[in-house]
């Protein structure tokens, strides 16, 4: 089934919501088009499984794309398309590339390319030829006419042999078979006469040139224009050869096939890029025909298995005395289950029973994999131990992908689809995918907007990729010991060199200036606010709850995260009056009470605040309110719990 991409009465073009394949070409054989290229496409869309929508390539549009954007695209002759619009696919669609001629060059031709301007082509080191490859490379999977054009493709661009490429030569339908076979057995006795040139305007197809040589052979011999398909396919049964000598790489040129089928004798040069491929290099006719026959289904298989791809995807996490400090770790280890094909769990030395739990858990739940590795939590650099257990629960995961969270971070049920669906689309050019992670103070009534709003969180399962205190701020002691000028030392770096993972953000400069500015400005709150929550809508969405019950998260530091950062960077902090950020004490002097109190009044007053500096409620922040959004229902217990009073 199929359905074409003219719009009745002006109205404006949309693809079809119910078809599963968009066909992109320059011309359909539906405009009266009977070159190769169409009648191949034509061929492929009657033998399609699935319902395609056609669309010419001067249609396609950033509006088209998105409309599409969840369909699958297959992309013939497009040089009539937008070129600027190359990025923006390469980024976002899922596609393949059937490729008819050579489309590196801006003249299609190289030959033709060096007959215009007197020089070698070299468009494959120019922006246009450069912006081709990179369409080819962001494909699925790519479709050859013959093998040395996929040869002068791999010579010239080698990451293309990187792609799943397939060489497809022209294709022919039920009915072209059909009418072969019949013009082939009635002109079986009959005297064949004369040899055909199809006629052309083009130089490169050498009908000159085959006119030059049978005139010079003595051949008799008839140039045919304008004919056709039908009344081609007559003429060729009756000839006795047929001659095709272009000047340029031919990659399948259709007409000299169905020549071959139709009994004549070929008169061909080394132009003709498939004369000697293995299947048309025989006497044995069946075997062409056979060969030709399984083009279609090659096609199909090829795109179905592309459309139907399925990542794997590993979420890893780790642990440590998560009971004790009532981290929600059962949460989020709940919530990775439900989109993840496996979660891997890392223990660093847990003495309150979280390990015995998590290792109860692995043994009723076969994806659920969990490691022990204590560490040496007196060790004066201990705070980079987070960066190795995340690096080892990084080293168990087997999926395609990798999907990392905190022990108190969880992603709700109706954002599983969204994850999903995002890592079969992932871009191809991508490593590392930063996503929105919303970090609640007090509850769920305000949503921090002090801080950043992403994390990197999705990544290629590469084996290069660790994490670590990235090559910049690596810094060293007297004692040779590892710390940080500046990272938490569980940045995603390069294995040995260190150097930072490069990742993509869908947060731009303009929109982090504005959250910035939302958090004194009430206008530009309502903005970022509007903002956010169309984020939320499109994007999965991971929520945050270090800060949800703001009294724990005190203790936290007190009891720990001092320590930690002393730790991390290399610096000293005594407990002083000065030091704490909290309250105008030392730690030790603070009660419960304060604590208890200070919290509350940060609920209500603030809306977050980063303590780099001494808490000050007259400089007010504010935060996102009444954001359309949920807890997950695997929290839900914890939170209520745990709630800032």
């Amino acid at each position: 089934m199929f359905s074409q991409n003219r719009s009745l009465f002006g109205s404006q073009l949309e693809i079809a919501h119910t078809c599963d394949v968009v066909f992109v070409s320059d011309m359909f054989a539906s405009d009266y088009a009977i070159g190769g290229a169409e009648l191949t496409s034509q061929a492929l869309i009657n033998a399609c499984p699935l319902e395609v929508f056609k669309l010419h390539s001067r249609d396609v549009s950033l509006k088209l794309l998105e409309q599409g954007h969840n369909k699958f695209w297959v992309f013939g002759n497009f040089s009539q398309m937008d070129m600027g619009l190359i990025p923006t696919i390469v980024a976002n669609m899922r596609y393949s590339v059937i490729e008819f001629d050579f489309k590196l060059c801006k003249y299609r031709s190289r030959e033709l390319h060096m007959s215009n301007e007197r020089r070698p082509c070299d468009c494959h080191n120019q922006e246009h030829g450069k912006l081709v490859s990179a369409f080819f490379y962001g494909a699925k999977s790519l479709f050859w006419m013959a093998e040395r054009q996929q040869q002068t493709y791999h010579d010239l661009f080698p990451f293309l042999a990187e792609r799943p490429n397939c060489v497809l030569s022209s294709v022919f339908d039920d009915e072209t078979f059909a009418r072969i076979k019949l013009l082939r057995s009635a002109a079986a006795d009959k005297e064949r006469k004369g040899y055909v040139i199809i006629g052309s305007p083009s130089h490169v197809k050498g009908a000159d040139a085959a006119k030059a040589y049978c005139e010079r052979e003595g051949l008799d011999y008839e140039v045919v224009w304008g004919l056709s398909h039908e009344k081609l396919l007559e003429k060729l049964s009756t000839a006795k050869g047929h001659v095709c000598l272009p000047k340029g790489g031919d990659t399948c040129p259709r007409v000299v096939i169905e020549a071959r089928l139709l009994g004549c004798d070929l008169i061909l040069n080394e132009n003709v890029l498939h004369a000697k491929e293995e299947w048309f290099d025989t006497d044995d006719t069946l075997a062409i025909e056979q060969y030709l026959y399984a083009a279609r289904s090659r096609f199909w298989n090829g795109i179905k298995h592309d459309m139907e791809y399925k990542p794997t995807l590993s979420g890893y996490t780790t642990a440590r005395n998560c009971i004790e400090q009532d981290y929600p770790y059962e949460a989020t280890i709940t919530s990775m289950l439900g989109f993840c094909d496996e979660v891997c769990v890392v223990d660093g030395g847990s003495t309150d029973g979280t390990l015995e739990r998590l290792q109860k858990w692995a043994a009723e739940e076969s994806r659920l994999k969990v490691l022990s590795s204590p560490k040496d939590w007196s060790h004066p650099r201990f705070a980079l131990f987070d960066g190795k257990l995340k690096a080892e629960a990084r080293a168990m995961c087997t999926g395609d992908f990798c999907w990392q969270m905190d022990s108190d971070e969880v992603v709700h049920e109706r954002d599983y689809d969204k994850i999903r669906d995002l890592i079969k689309n992932f871009p191809s050019k991508c490593v590392m995918l930063a996503l929105p992670v919303l970090e609640f103070w007090g509850g769920p009534a305000k949503v921090r907007a002090d801080i950043n709003i992403w994390k990197w969180r999705v990544s290629r399962n590469h084996a290069d990729i660790t994490h670590g205190v990235p090559k910049e701020q690596r810094r060293f002691d007297s004692e040779g010991r590892l710390y940080s000028a500046g990272s938490d030392g569980c940045d995603p770096v390069h294995r040995t060199t260190f150097e930072p993972v490069p990742y993509m953000t869908f947060v731009t400069p303009d929109v982090d200036v504005l959250r910035m500015k939302a958090v004194h400005d009430t206008k530009a709150l309502e903005s970022y606010t509007q903002w956010l929550q169309s984020v939320a809508d499109q994007l999965p969405v991971v929520q945050h709850f270090s800060w949800w019950n703001i009294a724990r998260k005190i203790r936290t530091y007190r009891g720990y995260w001092s320590r930690h950062w002393e730790s991390c960077f290399g610096k000293k902090a005594e407990d002083t009056a000065g030091a704490n950020m909290f309250l105008p004490k030392k730690w030790a002097d603070v009660t419960e009470d304060e604590i208890d109190t200070l919290a509350s009044r940060l609920k209500v007053e603030l809306g977050g605040w980063i303590f780099h500096s001494r808490v000050d409620f007259t400089q007010p922040t504010l935060a996102v309110e009444h954001l359309q959004i949920d807890v997950p229902e695997c929290i839900k217990d914890w939170c209520e719990r745990n709630m800032t009073k």
